[in-house]
């Protein structure tokens, strides 16, 4: 049976909503962060080599990574449903980013809040502002050209990314002002019955970070 191990404010919320899109059966367990350092309890961490979140079991299958899980359950429990196909004209947008959401933006993201902490004139901290504010200016293009980051339609390119322009901020940061494209976004994801229902389960009493 397939088990999504969410960790509290953290990327696993986006195998809930995945697994509340597709309308799939699912286990679903979940952990609380420690109250001492917000870090993942032990018996999250033990779950798989790495430690983080997220992590799904399936039988004796142990998957980690946000990205491979989106692709393992789309493919084994999915039907082609969120994943376009090859031929479809928003497969290369599609591909860009659900990849581009973990291999730069949050990557940029995190290196933004580190390099934040020391000196304001480090030119290191200078340099990831600068990507940071690339990256929103970016994806509010994108959003003016189409409702969703894959084209017409939601993709996991949007499960992907969701999490990035929403939970993450309460680690730190906050979206740039003057980004209408990405505020009517957000409504639009907020409004689907599938996230409304992931996010309660996810994140029962926190009401999304939408805004």
């Amino acid at each position: 049976m397939l088990t999504v191990h969410h960790l509290g404010l953290s990327q696993s919320e986006r195998i809930v909503w995945l697994c509340e899109e597709l309308e799939i059966a699912y286990d679903f367990k979940r952990y609380d962060r420690r109250a001492d350092n917000r870090m993942a309890p032990d018996e999250y961490k033990a779950l798989h080599p790495m430690g983080i979140a997220p992590v799904i079991t399936d039988g004796a299958l142990v998957l980690g990574e946000s990205g491979a899980i989106c692709d393992y359950i789309c493919a084994r429990y999915g039907d082609g449903r969120l994943t376009p196909a090859p031929d479809h004209p928003g497969f290369a947008d599609h591909l860009f980013w659900f990849h581009w959401s973990n291999g730069t933006f949050m990557a940029t993201f995190m290196m933004q809040l580190v390099l934040s902490m020391g000196s304001g004139d480090n030119p290191a901290a200078v340099f990831a502002a600068d990507r940071n504010n690339r990256a929103w200016a970016m994806l509010e293009r994108r959003l003016g050209e189409k409702p969703y980051f894959g084209g017409d339609n939601l993709t996991t390119a949007d499960i992907m990314m969701v999490y990035c322009l929403t939970t993450s901020r309460a680690f730190g940061g906050a979206p740039p002002d003057g980004l209408p494209n990405l505020k009517a976004y957000l409504a639009r994801i907020g409004a689907r019955p599938a996230y409304q229902r992931a996010m309660a389960k996810a994140e029962p009493g926190m009401a999304p970070m939408l805004s």
